[in-house]
């Protein structure tokens, strides 16, 4: 019995310890804070029926070293299309595919073309790399 305690304990200890990144209420809170902090924007396009939308959710934005980047560098922002969540209109017509995962400096002007699809954990560290000295190289450009 004591056994089962101790297990139960420690898979809901690992479970509430899982690495969650923190997402901003909604575009417009997310992009004042970008403005405020001068931090670069991840925003993803998303839809719960997307089998490569929920497949970045279980893998890639779990992943700790992901998360940490991610809450320490950045301000996340994610629009759900079936939630009829604000996607500016630019954004949405130019993302053909899902996810869309968007670089964005705080002004929401796009640093580069979407990420479309699922990317892999060292593959989306690698590109918050290169986002950040972008943005560090030009952040006069976010600012409104």
């Amino acid at each position: 019995m004591f056994k089962k305690i101790i297990l139960t304990l420690l898979t809901l200890s690992t479970l509430l310890s899982a690495a969650e990144v923190n997402w901003a209420k909604d575009y417009k809170s997310g992009m004042a804070q970008a403005v405020k902090e001068n931090k670069p924007v991840l925003f993803i396009i998303s839809r719960d029926t997307c089998k490569y939308c929920l497949l970045l959710d279980d893998t890639t934005l779990k992943d700790e070293k992901v998360v940490k980047e991610l809450n320490d560098n950045f301000v996340a922002i994610r629009s759900w299309t079936n939630e009829g969540d604000y996607i500016p209109a630019v954004l949405a017509q130019n993302t053909p595919g899902l996810p869309g995962i968007w670089f964005l400096y705080p002004n929401g002007d796009a640093m580069y073309q979407p990420l479309l699809g699922y990317v892999k954990a060292p593959n989306f560290l690698e590109a918050l790399k290169i986002v950040e000295a972008e943005f560090k190289k030009n952040s006069s450009k976010g600012k409104k």
